[in-house]
C-alpha cells in the first residue's frame, strides 16, 4: 500500500511534540524553540523553567533550568519499549552536541543550568466506529486530533547524565 501524500498525512511525532509543548507550558515551562536543528541533530523542545520563588537579588540564570526534551510518540507494540529504547548512547551524543550549539547560538543562557528530559507519548488511531470506550493507562496529559489519541504516559526529567558522554 502507497504511502499517502505528504499534504494528506499526519505526522504522529509532531503531533506527540505539540502535546508535550502545551503540557510543559501548563506546569510553568516556557518553550523558547520547537525542532531545533544543526548539522548534529534535532532536539523537539527546548524549555525554561523560571523559579518564581527566588529573591530578586538572585541572578536570573540561578533562578531557571533549561530543558532538552526528546520526545518519543510510538503505538501499541512498539519494538523499543515505548521509545525509552530507542535513546541509546549515539542519541545522547547527538542530543548534547545540538544542545551545545544550541549554547552557542544563544550565549545568554549558556550559564543556566540544563538537563536532559525525555517525554514519552503513546499514540492510538481513534476507529471511526466506536463499538466502546478506548482503554489508556494513566496519563499526565492527553489531546484528541487528527483521527489520533495521543497520551503522556511519562514525563523523565535528567533521563540521562551528559557527564557519562564526556567521558
Amino acid at each position: 500500500m502507497p504511502k499517502p501524500p505528504a499534504s494528506n498525512y499526519t505526522d504522529i511525532g509532531d503531533l506527540g511534540e505539540d502535546l508535550v509543548a502545551q503540557w510543559l507550558e501548563s506546569t510553568g515551562w516556557e518553550i523558547l524553540h520547537r525542532r531545533f536543528s544543526c548539522r548534529w541533530g534535532e532536539i523537539d523542545i527546548i524549555a525554561q523553567y523560571h523559579d518564581q520563588t527566588a529573591t530578586a537579588t538572585t541572578a536570573n540564570h540561578q533562578n531557571s533550568i533549561l530543558a532538552f526534551v526528546e520526545v518519543k510518540t510510538r503505538s501499541a507494540g512498539s519494538w523499543d519499549a515505548g521509545g525509552r529504547n530507542a535513546i541509546t548512547l549515539q542519541k545522547q551524543v547527538k542530543l548534547c552536541s545540538t544542545a551545545e550549539k544550541f549554547l552557542a547560538q544563544y550565549p545568554e543562557k549558556a550559564d543556566y543550568p540544563c538537563r536532559f528530559d525525555v517525554a514519552i507519548v503513546f499514540s492510538q488511531r481513534l476507529s471511526k466506529k466506536l463499538d466502546g470506550a478506548i482503554v489508556t493507562p494513566e496519563s499526565l496529559a492527553s489531546l484528541s486530533i487528527a483521527g489520533y489519541e495521543l497520551t503522556l504516559l511519562e514525563y523523565i526529567p535528567a533521563a540521562f547524565d551528559a557527564t557519562i558522554i564526556n567521558e
